[in-house]
């Protein structure tokens, strides 16, 4: 029998273990997936659990993508240019490998007539933490030309905003305070990375004010990484305002069939995943 978990903190809003008991069901294969709350001052605890209890991998979610990177003996490329991982393969002889699964959860979410719309385009990316580090690398692989991050707090986030600057030199980085934000009349995607219009985390509240929102051009995207509710106040907001929109659903049932993989060697069949999913968040 194989065992997974999620940890993090708070996980009430998670369908992570659904999505994957789901394809271990449909697989036949015997294991479980389950959600392991986990707050940072726990980590180090949860980590040598996971090790010595027969686990064969797992996934982190907010607000341990980046303090995970200390415990990993190695990483993918991904990961590695992103500085957190969101799914880890423990090895055989117990020692951790670290992916991002994000971001190609994240690319995997825009459907290709809407990535050809976006070369030599700006974005603009609510929150710095490690979803917004996903996006953003997930970002330039489709030939946008420029990123601007909108931070509550711009002195933290100026060391990774440096970094992507030295690792993508030919997008031009931006980094400016939220609390400013009044134009987004260049922007061509708009993404909220930040947990605001979360189930249990200021649900039916927006990030960014319906006025804001309104500044974007007709043809811009709107993509909200939330996905418990299906239908956030930042997306509700947008399909009022025309914007066309991705919710979070797609990115996450992507990166976990993509993290399915990594673990069994199984190819993961997203739309099985999703099914779960969805009746989940219908309940």
């Amino acid at each position: 029998m194989i065992k997974f978990a999620l940890i993090g903190h708070p996980l009430t809003q998670s369908l992570s273990a659904v999505m994957h008991n789901a394809m271990l069901e449909h697989l036949g294969i015997e294991g479980s997936y389950e959600l392991l709350d986990t707050e940072s001052e726990d980590l180090v605890t949860r980590i040598k659990q996971l090790k010595s209890q027969g686990y064969t991998g797992f996934n982190i979610t907010i607000p341990l993508k980046v303090p995970v990177t200390l415990f990993l003996d190695e990483c993918d490329r991904l990961a590695d240019i992103a500085g957190c991982a969101n799914t880890v393969k423990i090895m055989p002889d117990k020692t951790l490998y670290g992916y991002n699964t994000d971001i190609y959860g994240f690319s995997a979410a825009i459907p290709e007539n809407l990535k050809a719309e976006l070369k030599g385009q700006t974005a603009s990316i609510l929150g710095t933490g490690g979803a917004a580090r996903a996006a953003s690398i997930a970002l330039c692989d489709t030939g946008i030309n420029q990123i601007d991050f909108y931070a509550r707090n711009v002195i933290n986030a100026s060391k990774m905003v440096n970094f992507l600057r030295e690792t993508f030199s030919h997008i031009k980085f931006n980094l400016k305070q939220i609390q400013s934000l009044t134009d987004l009349s260049e922007t061509k995607i708009l993404v909220n990375s930040t947990p605001i219009g979360m189930k249990g985390k200021a649900a039916g509240v927006s990030p960014i004010d319906e006025n804001c929102i309104k500044t974007l051009p007709k043809d811009a995207i709107v993509y909200d990484i939330v996905y418990n509710p299906l239908k956030t106040e930042f997306i509700k907001l947008a399909n009022k305002n025309g914007y066309r929109t991705i919710t979070g659903l797609d990115m996450l049932v992507h990166q976990g069939a993509k993290a399915f993989e990594i673990w069994t060697g199984h190819k993961a069949m997203p739309d099985i995943m999703k099914m779960a999913a969805l009746e989940e968040l219908a309940e």
